[in-house]
């Protein structure tokens, strides 16, 4: 078995196509519509791990209350501080700053997407690499 993507309802896919691939780093693959579902979707992948995200938009579908398209997506970052400065620059919300979970040396944080997903960032430490 291999782990194909993940996908999260959209309310806007160039929105959500510009923070990850602009803000995250991620690249764009393809978009397309499906008129059967009325929906549009687009796949965004990262280059180093191959993992894939797909972007639904659902025509018509008003709204959702923030969290309930998906629980969080999570990326590894070499220097977290780095990374929150630039999308602190870019006003990229920052839903959690810095910190560590007991007993471990990753320091996490968390940041929202134009969609309110959650997207967790971890730095690990040397020794975990």
């Amino acid at each position: 078995m291999k782990f194909l993507h993940t996908s999260i309802t959209v309310r806007n896919i160039d929105e959500s196509i510009a923070f990850y691939t602009e803000v995250l780093g991620l690249e764009f693959e393809r978009r397309r519509a499906i008129p059967e579902n009325k929906a549009e979707i687009a796949f965004v992948r990262d280059p180093s791990s191959g993992a894939r995200v797909e972007f639904t938009h659902w025509d018509g579908k008003e709204g959702f209350e923030a969290g309930e398209q998906l629980d969080h997506l999570a990326f590894e970052v070499p220097d977290l501080d780095l990374f929150l400065g630039k999308a602190r620059a870019r006003n990229v919300r920052i839903a959690k700053e810095p910190y560590r979970l007991s007993g471990g040396s990753a320091r996490i944080a968390f940041v929202l997407d134009p969609n309110d997903v959650w997207v967790e960032l971890i730095e690990r430490s040397p020794d975990e690499a």
